[in-house]
């Protein structure tokens, strides 16, 4: 098993994190003060973050979402924004995050005359100070920003093509969020084709809290290239009580095509998609080998980081560091950065850090030998 620093070190691909699910708790009272907002529940930095942490656990989605009045609450104004996105590049650099999309809806900072073209430029704007504070403190990370629109709201179109204007700036795909009951991916066609014209990229939030439908038109509708969550792929398999598996049809096609599941553990327990760790399908999952990826979906509410996530595997199923290079790759490839970047930084930062890291395990375990050995 290997130790949390190693984890640490290992590179890691993320591609399901929601800037406002991440901010520090100390900066969420730092900008209510500056900027005005006095509808937190408490200004103590620890009770905040436990009460996050209590608030999100609630093995619902809907109630899982309430939290996020108060992280919204303080992004109204351009310079949080930068600030709280300039912190979220920082800190994944620090727990061994090499390439990152996070993802925001600049609609839910418009309530103070904010633009989405200006959320989204403030946004960009805080991943490039906090990759430049990464990479002189050592830890160098490549930041995008995916767009996202609210499924609740009616700006799904609008959303779409301010996401098309910045493509060339940093954000590379659109995505839909929010509660999925209700809300199916078909009201959003227009947005899909619009994004499907320009050559776009396409994620959506499907198969979290609703079923196999949510998936299906994800995929068959929509036309994602990527699974938000996708926990309920699940359901379309039979595992029998000789260990044999059977892959229904959607099943088989989300395998067969090798469409991504972004992954998220510890968040899908909270909203109750999984009931714990253990249960989790991403082990049914990544065993049969569909293309499973890691990822936090919300720091800051889940109390999680990449690393965390990884150990948590790791003690459920021991993964080992060559089951974490395989979901890492998984992710790199499924990435929407372009190809030539993808390959180098899987050539470059991913295969020689892995390949570095067993190489220590290697030596802790040959001097143990020698030393039991003596």
């Amino acid at each position: 098993m290997p130790s949390l620093d190693t984890i640490r070190q290992a590179p890691k691909a993320l591609l399901h994190d929601h800037l406002d699910g991440g901010l520090r708790p100390a900066t969420v009272i730092d900008l209510a003060a500056e900027f005005g907002y006095h509808d937190l529940p408490t200004t103590d930095v620890e009770e905040l973050a436990v009460w996050f942490r209590r608030g999100a656990d609630r093995k619902s989605l809907e109630l899982y979402l309430e939290t996020f009045s108060h992280t919204v609450g303080v992004l109204q104004e351009r310079d949080a924004i930068i600030r709280v996105a300039a912190e979220c590049a920082e800190d994944l650099a620090a727990d061994g995050v090499s390439y990152a999309e996070v993802r925001y809806a600049p609609e839910l900072s418009t309530e103070r005359g904010l633009t989405l073209d200006e959320v989204v430029q403030a946004n960009l704007e805080g991943f490039r100070i906090g990759k430049e504070r990464a990479a002189a403190a050592g830890r160098p990370i490549v930041m995008k920003m995916l767009v996202t629109a609210m499924r609740q709201a009616a700006r799904s179109v609008e959303v779409a093509e301010c996401a098309i204007r910045w493509r060339d700036a940093g954000v590379v795909g659109f995505d839909v969020a929010g509660p999925e009951k209700g809300y199916p991916p078909t009201r959003y066609l227009d947005a899909f084709d619009r994004i499907r014209r320009e050559n776009f990229h396409i994620t959506i939030h499907a198969g979290e809290s609703f079923g196999l439908p949510s998936i299906w038109e994800a995929l068959q509708f929509a036309g994602a290239e990527r699974l938000g969550h996708g926990v309920r792929i699940v359901d379309d398999i039979t595992v029998r009580d000789d260990g044999s598996v059977e892959l229904g049809r959607l099943a088989a096609f989300v395998r067969d095509r090798r469409v991504p599941l972004e992954m998220c553990p510890t968040s899908n327990v909270h909203t109750g998609a999984a009931t714990s760790i253990r249960e989790h399908p991403i082990d049914l999952l990544r065993r049969l080998r569909f293309r499973v990826t890691v990822n936090t979906d919300n720091r800051l509410m889940s109390g999680v980081s990449m690393s965390s996530e990884f150990a948590a595997l790791d003690a459920a199923f021991g993964i080992g560091l060559g089951e974490m290079e395989w979901l890492t790759i998984n992710a790199m490839k499924s990435a929407f950065a372009p190809f030539d970047e993808r390959l180098r930084l899987i050539n470059e930062v991913v295969k020689p850090g892995y390949a570095r890291l067993r190489a220590a395990e290697s030596r802790v375990v040959t001097n143990v030998a020698g030393a039991a050995g003596a």
